[in-house]
């Protein structure tokens, strides 16, 4: 019995003396920089990034297969850090994003064809006849994407629709790949104008679905001073680098698709200085015709009117207009 007690001890002994001097001898040095790197992203491992958590995305940069600035959810300061590490540039990841919901077909706005009893997941639904809601184009509402976001920012309204906190989106981007019907877009968080509908439909087939639908009659696009708007497929679109955010598009739609956040309280109006020479070029580049006067008199602006455009000071060839 003893000897086969000091047997076992012995080989014991032996196997582990055997795996140590493996262990060393096949040891991967960890690159002290994946640590550190790791230390500084934000810990949601959303994969985002494209890589297996955080720890995959560390390794992934110090390998040189990921740059710097991949985290979508730390944005540019983690980059910068993470920058520093590397010791190279961070670059820049671009205008601060937030996912949004491009669709109001709500329980009080959209028609229901059918009544859907499954399971709880905006896929299964689709799979089965496209969703219970006239649109084809529509939210399914059962809520996928706030089932998929890792940082608790969407919640289900009691109309059936995905309400976004920005506070806590980190625009990692989970609820956009998850929606079966595309209805939500990362966008900038500066632009404060959205059309939100997806319907690529046709202006009658709209009305007869949804109350608040697009139905590309092209107002906003005719109205739109700056040429930012193009109906594309049945659908308005807003080009976020030409919008000047002045809300007249939001002002004249028709059917309220158009969300606008401008306040007219926040935005400077225009101002003619005594050097105006009355070319009335600004009066006739007005989109709203806040600006009136005489041919060679100083011309006046309706502050109550302006919507703050900037196209009268684009062509005062006197550079008589100033904004305040």
């Amino acid at each position: 019995m003893v000897a086969a007690v000091l047997s076992l001890a012995i080989a014991g002994l032996a196997l582990g003396a055997i795996l140590a001097i493996a262990a060393k001898k096949f040891a991967v040095e960890v690159d002290e920089r994946v640590p550190k790197i790791r230390e500084v992203l934000p810990g949601a491992n959303c994969g985002a990034c494209g890589y297996p958590g955080c720890d995959g995305l560390a390794a992934a940069i110090v390998a040189g297969s990921a740059p710097v600035n991949a985290c979508p959810v730390g944005g540019n300061p983690v980059a910068e850090q993470i920058a520093a590490i590397m010791g190279v540039e961070a670059g820049s990841t671009g205008e601060p994003k937030v996912a949004k919901v491009i669709c109001q077909g709500d329980q009080s706005n959209a028609v229901f064809r059918s009544e859907y009893d499954g399971p709880m997941s905006c896929k299964a639904a689709t799979m089965l006849g496209g969703g219970p809601k006239g649109c084809s184009y529509a939210c399914v509402g059962l809520g996928t994407c706030a089932q998929v976001c890792p940082f608790g920012a969407i919640t289900m309204s009691d109309k059936g629709l995905p309400v976004i906190d920005g506070e806590l989106c980190t625009a990692c981007g989970k609820c956009v790949e998850a929606c079966p019907k595309k209805v939500i877009e990362l966008v900038n968080r500066s632009q404060p104008v959205w059309i939100l509908c997806n319907s690529q439909a046709k202006g009658a087939e709209v009305r007869k679905v949804c109350k608040v639908g697009c139905i590309a009659c092209g107002i906003c696009a005719k109205v739109c001073p700056v040429d930012a708007i193009e109906v594309k497929n049945n659908l308005a679109k807003i080009d976020p680098a030409k919008c000047i955010k002045c809300g007249l598009c939001a002002q004249k739609c028709p059917m309220h698709t158009i969300e606008s956040h401008v306040k007219g309280e926040d935005k400077k109006k225009a101002n003619i200085t005594d050097e105006c020479i009355g070319c009335t070029l600004c009066a006739k580049n007005c989109p709203v015709q806040a600006i009136s006067g005489e041919v060679k008199q100083k011309h006046v602006v309706d502050q109550e009117k302006c919507i703050g455009c900037e196209l009268c000071v684009q062509k005062c060839p006197k550079k008589a207009i100033n904004m305040q």
